[in-house]
Order: C-alpha cells, then structure tokens, then sequence
C-alpha cells in the first residue's frame, strides 16, 4: 500500500484575509474556494507541489462538536494555538524578509535551533502558526 499526503486542513475566521496572506504574502496559488461569506472553503498551495494542498476551512462547524468544543476552539486560536503548519525553503533569510515586508505577524526571526534546524515563524491571519524551515 501506498500512501501520500494530498490535503491538510488549517482552520480561517476571515476567508479574504486568508486568502490575501496564503496568495499575495506566501506566494501560494488558489485552488478551489466554495461556499459564501465566512463559511468558505479554500484550498491553497504551492504551485511547485500541485499534488498537495492546504484547506482553510471554518473551524467547528461540524455538526457533532458540541458548543463547548466550540467555545475551546475559539479560546485556541484567539491564542495562535489551535492550528499550524510546517513550510519549508532553500532561501530562509530571504523568504523571511519577504514575508515581513508583507506585514504577516513574526512570531520568530530566523534562528539556528538547538536540534540543528534553522527556521522562522509567522502566524496567519487566523492565528495559525506557520514555521518556515530552511532546506540544506
């Protein structure tokens, strides 16, 4: 059997905004975006990896997630804790300066980890935490 990795989901509160950040700050093309108003769902990638995609959703609209789920996903992503994603790039220090410029929320210059992997961090408009690692 073998298996890959197509979709991952990340969770938005603002679709524009998202789509803003994931397309005109991280470089990502739009894939699919269904529904209206808030409730949308939007798939985003890189256009070097057309196989594999990110969907932003809305968060707990699933119906058998009761309110208080829905109140702790609320509390999560208020506090960037909830969703995040790993990105990775050849060019750190550029990508980094790139994305700054874009106004996008540092949460961590690029810093050579303790566990030998140099990377960045970021959040998204809905808080997600984006870590960008640098490839060798």
């Amino acid at each position: 059997m073998t298996l890959t990795i197509h979709t991952t989901v990340l969770p938005h509160e603002d679709p524009d905004a998202s789509v803003a950040f994931y397309r005109d700050v991280l470089g990502f093309e739009v894939r699919t975006d269904v529904g209206q108003g808030r409730m949308r769902w939007i798939t985003v990638g890189s256009p070097e990896q057309p196989d594999m995609s990110i969907l932003l959703a809305p968060p707990a609209v699933d119906p058998g997630i009761t309110d208080e789920e829905r109140r702790t996903i609320a509390e999560m992503m208020a506090k960037g804790t909830y969703g995040w994603i790993l990105l990775a790039t050849k060019d750190l220090d550029g990508t980094f300066e790139r994305v700054q410029a874009r106004d996008a929320e540092v949460v961590q210059e690029p810093v050579e980890q303790p566990y030998g992997i140099r990377d960045c961090a970021f959040r998204d408009p809905a808080g997600n935490l984006i870590r960008i690692q640098e490839l060798s």
